[in-house]
């Protein structure tokens, strides 16, 4: 599985005692993410040939026009972001850096109805959909030859299930799955309690709700769905019968990735925070084949994984220049993930081209 004997022992994430606690670990890494790269955009059919879907890639050089059928061989890492993601979302732009300054390309592959293009099907995306996975993929490898993938929260159940799924038919050499609600049941649950019900269910409902009464909705229909307040309802109104699925809890059954970790053949590791507000059950070393390695953190929420440093020398703020005195410059960063990640694909044997820095995008923000 990797070109190193040793086993896979990334820095370990220690935030100071203050930042702790796992909702301010999710909610404050998007006032410190870096600015958006600027993207080249691509835009395809999905799977079934309906709507528009965006890749918005981060080119580590200019491609060139295959020649023969040559494809490019400059490593190609592809991000299935969360719900409601884009190539915009903090943990998004971090990745793009640091995948960047590895040398390595980086696209994100849009989900239908994200990155600005609504959906023009019946269909929307759910956390089970392995084929709108492949499709992305295949889209990909007809211009790449060296592909790996990171998939967050539901995408990352979604790209999770894909390599168990898919097992050798994989198209991706490896992949980094972080905070993804691989039992799905129990994540609906945990979104349940009043703290997660409270804070992070009307950001991540209002904006769906939105999107869904745009559809060709019946008077029920749009009745049922303004009358939703939790992401279960939503699920069992809309998001399960939309995707050939009987109920809420046939979806969260069937989408689930867990049960089949166990049949993954590709390099896989699995990043879960044990204080993670949103996920519910992760997985085990006997819920999963030889091929994955798990990680979990004591502290880090859910995508957050913001760290706290002071810089090693001293420079001068705005008051100490005229006391005179030098002081430390704190520093937030949200790095700790892309560098995980960077970590973990060059122990499965992916080459860097160029040095990474331990400061990946501080400057562009």
């Amino acid at each position: 599985m990797s070109t190193s004997t040793k086993p896979f022992s990334p820095a370990p994430f220690k935030p100071p005692f203050w930042l702790t606690n796992p909702h301010l670990q999710s909610i404050l890494p998007k006032f410190f993410a870096p600015k958006a790269p600027i993207y080249r955009r691509v835009v395809e059919k999905d799977s079934l040939d309906e709507s528009d879907i965006a890749y918005d890639f981060y080119d580590a050089h200019p491609i060139e026009a295959s020649k023969d059928g040559e494809l490019e061989q400059t490593p190609l890492i592809v991000l299935f972001h969360g719900m409601e993601g884009s190539s915009d979302s903090h943990y998004a732009r971090a990745l793009a850096y640091q995948m960047h300054a590895q040398g390595w390309h980086f696209v994100v592959a849009h989900f239908r109805s994200c990155g600005g293009i609504p959906a023009s099907g019946t269909v929307f995306y759910n956390a089970g959909d392995t084929d709108e996975v492949h499709h992305a993929l295949q889209n990909l490898r007809q211009q790449y030859a060296n592909i790996y993938a990171v998939g967050v929260s539901l995408g990352g159940n979604a790209l999770a299930k894909y390599m168990g799924e898919y097992e050798d038919k994989v198209l991706c050499k490896g992949a980094v799955v972080i905070s993804a609600p691989v039992d799905m049941s129990s994540a609906a649950i945990t979104m349940h309690s009043f703290l997660s019900h409270r804070i992070y269910t009307p950001y991540l409902l209002n904006p769906i709700i939105k999107k869904a009464l745009a559809n060709d909705l019946t008077q029920d229909e749009i009745n049922s769905i303004k009358a939703a307040n939790r992401i279960s309802d939503f699920d069992d109104i809309f998001t399960a019968p939309r995707h050939g699925y009987r109920s809420k809890n046939d979806y969260y059954h069937t989408a689930s990735a867990m049960p089949y970790l166990r049949n993954v053949t590709h390099p896989l590791l699995l990043i879960s925070a044990k204080d993670d507000p949103f996920i519910g059950f992760t997985a085990t070393p006997n819920d999963v084949s030889e091929s994955v390695t798990i990680l979990d953190t004591e502290h880090g929420g859910h995508i957050g994984y913001l760290r706290y440093r002071s810089d090693n020398g001293h420079s001068k703020s705005k008051s100490s220049v005229s006391n005179d005195k030098e002081s430390k410059t704190p520093k937030f960063d949200i790095n700790w993930i892309p560098e995980t990640v960077s970590a973990y694909f060059n122990w499965i044997g992916v080459a860097s081209n160029s040095e990474s820095s331990q400061d990946v995008g501080s400057d562009n923000k």
